[in-house]
């Protein structure tokens, strides 16, 4: 069944309030079709969302993502990203690669990151398939695994290398330049999304960072209200 409303779930994270609105704010700048936001916050997931903070957990979705296909009724399709993003095309052109083959598609990243810790002080962790789950398309139906019980008990990475699927050839791969790994990859202008994986310009020690100009000039959209005249 196709979908005239791209559904997308965003990771909330309360140190980085900043980044869901400039990300929301980028999105609907440059969409041709209607978007629906939800954001993935922890308040609003009391008594679904039980698991305790893991110590290497770098950000308050790191795990709560994967319940995308269960707050969609495992129905249509949906698209999670990271909140530490700026998206930089229309999306309706990531929608359009939507593949009923697969039950997700995301950027199939290979690499090791060049740094031990990212914002706040953060370890780097260092695994298979990192990055992967950071933008997921979710064929919902397909990904019936993803009950709360079992995001609240699998382990990070059950999760994370998507192992839950039971089959890697489950997993299709769309374009890196839809999850472009800001410091990890060279600066690219064709880049569509970019991700401020290490951290955002939003840190002090991030706002010199490629695109960061780019994510200032939008949150000053973000903040824009028309004044009366007098």
């Amino acid at each position: 069944m196709m979908q005239n409303v791209a559904r997308i779930f965003v990771g909330f994270d309360s140190k980085e309030v900043i980044a869901y609105h400039v990300l929301a704010q980028s999105i609907l700048e440059r969409a041709t079709m209607p978007v629906a936001f939800i954001p993935i916050a922890l308040p609003t997931l009391e008594g679904l969302f039980t698991r305790e903070r893991n110590q290497l957990q770098s950000t308050e979705f790191s795990f709560s993502r994967f319940l995308t296909p269960y707050l969609s009724d495992f129905s249509g399709w949906s698209l999670f990203m990271d909140c530490d993003m700026l998206m930089r095309a229309d999306i309706a052109e990531l929608w359009a690669l939507r593949d009923e083959r697969y039950a997700v598609q995301v950027v199939k990243h290979d690499y090791t990151p060049k740094i031990e810790t990212k914002f706040l002080g953060q370890t780097q962790t260092k695994y298979e398939k990192k990055n992967w789950s950071s933008v997921i398309l979710f064929n919902n139906a397909e990904c019936r695994a993803l009950t709360p019980d079992y995001v609240n008990s699998a382990t990070g990475l059950e999760l994370h290398q998507f192992k839950w699927l039971g089959d890697d050839g489950r997993i299709g791969e769309i374009p890196a330049a839809w999850n472009w790994l800001v410091n990890e990859y060279d600066h690219d202008p064709e880049a569509k999304n970019v991700h401020f994986t290490d951290g955002g310009p939003y840190f002090t020690e991030y706002r010199d960072d490629d695109y960061a100009e780019e994510w200032f000039a939008a949150r000053e959209r973000t903040l824009f209200v028309q004044q009366r005249e007098s």
